[in-house]
């Protein structure tokens, strides 16, 4: 189906031209991560031509398209000469090369379209490895596809062309720089272990700002600790982790972090190489969890996230859940205030941290956990009291 807002008269010979494709199984999330794939394609600097989607498909093991959806994209080729068509869905490299023989046109899928984004954001040194390392376990799989023309000849003596020894060779050298990597990012780890090992002996209690991307993290951040962190109204804005001191009235200074935001089926292969960097989330004390409250799929992505924090093990670590930007919510979740548990502690907070209502509500729910710790906390103060009941906190 093709997207009646596409213009067919437009050309471009912008490299960075391309067309979407979304053939989901799941009907009733269509229109959402197509939205989604949008947003992913617009934060990675890219002009989109077209829009291709469908409303039941079975995929084709081969192509994943079907041929009339493989004639669709095409003709669409044809009509505005876009450079790239970009897949929401994980294709396989077998997948992936037959479209490209079909399409005659670069064809990636949304996990790669990921990697590209996260390689433009990382500034820092570790964010750059650990892209890196992301980008290079992706390939390996797919590493086959750039040395077609040097595949082994049938035949006799001086038939045999160098492909299978060039393959060998590139393989070779992709696994000596992944093991570089590997060993780089194990000696910031231990670094920062040291860092947290010294925080503890401090007894210096740990918070990190947790959510969906774009659900304004860095923003809260910077208007808790007074920090420049980057902003943007678009996905993935900032993946560096920083780290601040957040003064708390009558407990002094604990230590707060600003995390890389999660998506829909987050890569495994970014999950695996942040793990060093979201360990820091395993070893806080509190999360605060931030929601897009103004997003309609805010029960989707509250989901998403603690599905990878299950995946990381931070699943039992405290959460306080911050329902943010109620100042362009359409609900009830238009005024700010909080709403207390079972246990008569704060565990949902609704704020703007664009104009910094309802701000003092974090800082107030923050010394409310510190008052009245828990045994998740005694395992890292032992000296301090535990109390019989859990920390229940909304989920």
């Amino acid at each position: 189906m093709l997207d009646n807002s596409f213009d067919s008269t437009t050309t471009s010979d912008d490299p960075n031209t391309a067309i979407l494709v979304n053939l989901n199984i799941d009907n009733n999330r269509r229109s959402e991560e197509l939205e989604e794939l949008r947003q992913l394609a617009v934060s990675a600097k890219l002009t989109i031509f077209a829009e291709v989607k469908s409303k039941h498909y079975k995929p084709n093991p081969s192509t994943y398209a079907g041929k009339g959806k493989i004639d669709e994209i095409s003709d669409l080729l044809k009509q505005t000469g876009a450079n790239l068509i970009i897949f929401n869905n994980n294709l396989s490299p077998i997948q992936q090369r037959n479209l490209e023989r079909c399409l005659e046109c670069r064809v990636i899928d949304r996990t790669s379209l990921i990697l590209d984004i996260f390689a433009q954001r990382a500034k820092s040194h570790e964010g750059k490895l650990q892209v890196e390392l992301a980008q290079l376990q992706y390939l390996a799989t797919r590493l086959v596809r750039g040395w077609t023309h040097l595949e082994r000849q049938k035949g006799g003596i001086g038939l045999r062309g160098p492909g299978e020894t060039q393959l060998e060779t590139d393989r070779r050298l992709l696994g000596k720089r992944v093991k570089l990597l590997k060993e780089k990012l194990k000696k910031l780890q231990s670094r920062r272990n040291v860092q947290r090992r010294t925080r503890k002996r401090a007894r210096v209690i740990s918070v990190s700002i947790i959510g969906y991307t774009n659900a304004g993290k860095s923003t809260l951040f910077n208007r808790l600790t007074c920090a420049r962190t980057y902003t943007a109204n678009k996905l993935f804005a900032t993946l560096d982790a920083t780290t601040r001191k957040l003064f708390i009235p009558e407990h002094g200074s604990i230590v707060i972090s600003d995390t890389v935001g999660f998506i829909r089926e987050l890569p495994h292969t970014l999950v695996a190489s942040f793990r060093a960097t979201l360990e820091e989330t395993v070893q806080s004390n509190i999360l605060l969890h931030v929601v897009d409250a103004s997003s309609p799929n805010r029960e989707e992505q509250i989901e998403e996230v603690n599905k990878v924090l299950q995946e990381i093990g931070a699943d039992t670590v405290p959460q306080i859940l911050v329902l943010n930007k109620i100042d362009l919510a359409k609900s009830s979740l238009k005024t700010s205030g909080y709403q207390r548990n079972e246990y008569g502690r704060i565990g949902q907070i609704c704020l703007s941290a664009k104009t910094g209502e309802g701000l003092d509500f974090i800082r107030m729910a923050l010394a409310e956990t510190i008052e009245q710790p828990t045994p998740h906390w005694c395992k890292i103060f032992p000296d301090v009291g535990a109390l019989d009941d859990e920390l229940a906190i909304v989920n």
